[in-house]
């Protein structure tokens, strides 16, 4: 039994098929079904149903939960001593949410590539909870998630707030204000992004303090789709300052009086993360630059 092996399952168990598994291993199909059959021959447990339908078997679910943890210890142990060479070389894998990503992500990774030119950049968009999920798992490094964090085995940094501002429509009735207040929204219906958005949580949590209701006929998949429903006329919604680019002559982003509504933005690793130097770094790096974002 190697690690090798161990990579076949946890594979196998991503993908349920031996074919997609053997290409994201890049080895041939037979290569694989061999190795895992000496595997189980190994461990002297059937770990996979071989029919119609790839399945594991109870036995197999649970080497294979185990054969991530040890997976995922060893990128550790190689993480650990490329650092004791050169802590700021190597690959970062770094995720964020589809909220944040596209608009933090242009402006941070040029920083970081100009600060640590032997770094490797290799970025993720997922929803918060794959990132947490891949986190532990040891699929990615680090990962920009809203406050708050409360997961097991995650440390987190606070990087920078972000103010929420409310778009409205040019022709709508508080598109002449300068700024707005919580009982100005309290009788909008606020267009709200769909389900598993952390950004739809936060917006929800702020239109139940000021008695904002949600509107019932739509959910949006992006930020651009709120984006071009407001520009169409249709609703007004909260939007994150980092999203809000450059102006849009149909759209009015109007701040709210003295920024009651925010998200505070994290830097998340494991707890036992080894390159404990880079990560101050990236830190140390973000909050200096968080100046320049707003």
């Amino acid at each position: 039994m190697n690690l090798r092996d161990l990579k076949y399952l946890v594979a196998v168990a991503d993908l349920r098929h031996f074919g997609r598994a053997a290409e994201a291993c890049f080895v041939s199909q037979p290569t694989l079904s061999m190795q895992l059959k000496k595997l189980e021959e190994t461990l002297g447990v059937t770990l996979i149903e071989r029919g119609k339908q790839v399945m594991l078997t109870e036995a197999g679910h649970e080497i294979a939960a185990k054969a991530r943890e040890i997976l995922a210890q060893t990128d550790q142990l190689i993480a650990y001593a490329k650092e004791s060479n050169d802590p700021l070389a190597g690959e970062l894998r770094l995720g964020a949410f589809p909220t944040l990503a596209p608009y933090l992500f242009p402006l941070v990774v040029p920083k970081i590539n100009a600060a640590f030119p032997k770094l490797k950049l290799l970025l993720v968009e997922e929803k918060t909870n794959v990132l947490l999920s891949q986190l532990k798992e040891g699929k990615l490094d680090a990962a920009f998630i809203a406050a708050p964090v409360e997961e097991s085995g995650i440390a987190a940094k606070s990087l920078f707030s972000e103010a929420f501002l409310l778009a409205v429509p040019r022709r709508h009735a508080l598109a002449e204000k300068k700024t707005v207040t919580a009982e100005d929204i309290a009788a909008q219906p606020i267009l709200l992004l769909d389900e598993g958005h952390c950004l739809r949580d936060q917006a929800l949590a702020l239109c139940q303090r000021v008695g904002a209701k949600e509107t019932d006929n739509f959910r949006a998949t992006s930020l651009e789709t709120l984006r071009q429903m407001v520009a169409s006329g249709v609703a007004v919604t909260l939007m994150p300052q980092l999203a809000i680019g450059k102006e849009h002559a149909d759209i009015v982003y109007i701040p709210f009086q003295n920024q009651p509504f925010k998200r505070k933005i994290m830097l998340c690793t494991r707890s036992h993360f080894p390159r404990k130097l880079l990560i101050e770094k990236l830190v140390s790096l973000i909050r200096a630059e968080s100046v320049l974002y707003f």
